[in-house]
Formats: structure tokens, C-alpha cells, sequence
């Protein structure tokens, strides 16, 4: 769906992935709820509609719509940033794990999406049973609090 701002109208939506630091399994449970709107208020403050989302334990995909008036880099910086720095004055303990308050890994992959936006939501949406299947088999995860 076509967007607006006072002279523009625009369409432009990415795909973009990045993970916690050493790729870590900490996002689930309490954490991974209030990680998602965590992630919510951040983009709806700068205007970002959150088109589709997935929290797996060790990544995050997102399918966002960013106006025109901000680059890419911008908002998965602010997005990154805020929600390391909330997420560490929320949940104390973290930072013996995450050493120089980096919640984050540097980078993040992007996409744009285009014709193929059906599909990249149903790979994001799906993102969730693969890895409830690979839970299955792998249950070492350490409590992130």
C-alpha cells in the first residue's frame, strides 16, 4: 500500500535481519515479548510501519516500511541501538553476557521488496515453526536473566 508524506508518495519496503551478539540464543520467553514491542514503539515513533515480524531465539526478521526521509542504515541503527539500551536498564543481568553494553552483533542484512512481498512475509512467518523444530532437538538454552 502506497504511503504519503506532504509532497511524496512512496512504497518502500525492506526485509532485514540481524542477531543478538556471538549470535546468541537469549531472545524467548519474557524477553522475546517484550523484545517484539520493544521493537514495535521504536518504529512507530519514527514512523516505520512494521509490515512483518519474527523473533527467532538467535535472529530477528523484519519486513519494514520506512518512508523516504530516512535511510536504512538510519532506522536499523536507531531500532538496534534503543533497544539494547532498553533492554539492559529492563533486564540487569544481561550485562554479564553482553559485555560493553552491545546487545547486538554489527551488520544486519537487507533486502528490498518488491514483487516477491507475499512471499518474503510467508519466509518471515515461517521462521517460526523452523525454528520451534530445531528447539526440539536442540534444548541447551541458558536463561537470559
Amino acid at each position: 500500500m502506497k504511503q504519503n508524506l506532504s509532497h511524496t508518495v512512496w512504497e518502500c519496503k525492506y526485509h532485514i535481519v540481524w542477531v543478538p551478539k556471538k549470535r546468541r540464543k537469549v531472545v524467548y520467553g519474557k524477553l522475546r515479548k517484550e523484545l517484539g514491542t520493544i521493537l514495535r514503539r521504536l518504529c512507530e515513533y519514527k514512523g516505520v510501519e512494521v509490515v512483518e515480524g519474527t523473533l527467532c531465539a538467535e535472529h530477528i526478521h523484519m519486513c519494514l516500511a520506512i518512508p523516504p526521509k530516512y535511510s536504512v542504515s538510519t532506522i536499523v541503527g536507531y531500532v538496534k541501538g534503543k533497544s539494547a539500551m532498553i533492554l539492559f536498564e529492563k533486564y540487569s543481568r544481561l550485562k554479564k553476557n553482553f559485555r560493553g553494553h552491545r546487545f547486538w552483533a554489527r551488520g544486519y542484512y537487507v533486502s528490498t521488496v518488491g514483487l516477491d512481498e507475499g512471499k518474503i512475509r510467508a519466509y518471515i512467518r515461517n521462521q517460526e515453526t523452523s525454528e520451534a523444530i530445531e528447539d526440539e532437538y536442540d534444548t541447551d538454552l541458558s536463561d537470559p536473566f
